[in-house]
Formats: C-alpha cells, sequence, structure tokens
C-alpha cells in the first residue's frame, strides 16, 4: 500500500521559451493571475485559492533561441503534481519510494513562492511527478501580493537541503556557498 495519497491533481510548471511572452498569454487570454516571480526566471500563476496552479520557466538562451519542436528534451512540462497531506506523509513517501527504488530527484523541501513542501520522483517514463503539501492559499480570508524573489537558495529550499533525500543541485549548491 503506498506511503502517501494523493488528495487531487495540483499544479504544473512548464519549461517556456519567452517567459514574458507566456505570462502575458497566460494572464491576458487563458485569464490567470500572478502570485509571485523568481528574478526573471519563473512565473507562479492561478486561478483559484492555490498559490499557483501553473509555474513557468524559463529556459536557458541556447534552447529559448530554438524553434518549438526543436527545444531539448525537457521542454514543455517540467512536473506535474499531487497534493498530499502534511511533512509526515512526504517522509513517508520518500521513504516508500527509497524502498521500491524509485529515484528521488529532489526534496524533501520547502519552497519560497507558495511556501509548499516537495518531493520530486521519476516515474518509470522520466516524467518528474510531485507530492505537495502545505501550499499558501489565496482567498478573500487570505489576500496575497505578488512579490518577486530573488533567485536565491531560499526561493528554492528555505530549509536549505537540510531534509533533501538526494545532493542538493549543483547550481543551488554554488548558490548556498556564495559562488555566483
Amino acid at each position: 500500500m503506498p506511503a502517501a495519497r494523493p488528495r487531487k491533481l495540483g499544479h504544473l510548471v512548464l519549461q517556456v521559451r519567452d517567459i514574458h511572452k507566456s505570462v502575458e498569454f497566460y494572464t491576458e487570454i487563458v485569464g490567470l493571475t500572478v502570485s509571485d516571480w523568481i528574478a526573471d526566471q519563473m512565473v507562479f500563476l492561478r486561478c483559484g485559492p492555490d498559490h499557483h496552479d501553473l509555474g513557468l520557466a524559463q529556459l536557458p538562451p541556447e534552447e529559448a533561441a530554438l524553434a518549438p519542436r526543436q527545444v531539448g528534451e525537457r521542454a514543455g512540462l517540467e512536473h506535474f503534481s499531487y497534493e498530499v497531506g502534511g511533512l509526515e506523509e512526504l517522509e513517508a513517501a520518500a521513504d516508500f519510494l527509497a524502498e521500491r527504488d524509485v529515484e528521488i530527484v529532489r526534496g524533501i523541501g520547502k519552497h519560497g513562492p507558495g511556501e509548499n513542501l516537495f518531493l520530486v520522483f521519476l516515474d518509470p517514463d522520466g516524467n518528474y511527478v510531485e507530492f505537495y503539501a502545505d501550499m499558501v492559499k489565496v482567498d478573500a480570508d487570505h489576500p496575497h501580493t505578488a512579490q518577486v524573489w530573488d533567485d536565491t537558495v531560499e526561493a528554492y529550499d528555505q530549509w536549505r537541503f537540510e531534509r533533501f533525500r538526494v545532493p542538493a543541485p549543483a547550481l543551488y549548491e554554488e548558490k548556498a556557498e556564495g559562488r555566483p
């Protein structure tokens, strides 16, 4: 029996060639609202009470310059997520995945924007699946003002990898050590 019980399909993150053009599309055409940015590298948008339903991540310049069908293997969907009950459930899920040799990609951590806890792992086809919990809710009783986060370790993981089950991504290890 699985250790985590998804409550709902949560959010997804897309990698995009032009983040500003994509934000314009998703706000002006689709009707979403911006919740927060991380520098000009990532943006979180919502249509309901969750801090974000959709995240957009800017592709690196060398991939962003390519035509849509030429972009590398990770273009388009970066990950999709399922909401679970909380930290204890994420920890149990991480143990469960490790016992079954399912590769954990990142986490357990706590993002800055949205403040959600996260654990990301691979499905059999190499898709990134995320279990998350405790995301900020935005509604009449819990207003939220969009902000721009610096692209720092804390934006990625407020716990600075203390609960990670795998090595921290090299880029953020460098930032944690104060290297550019």
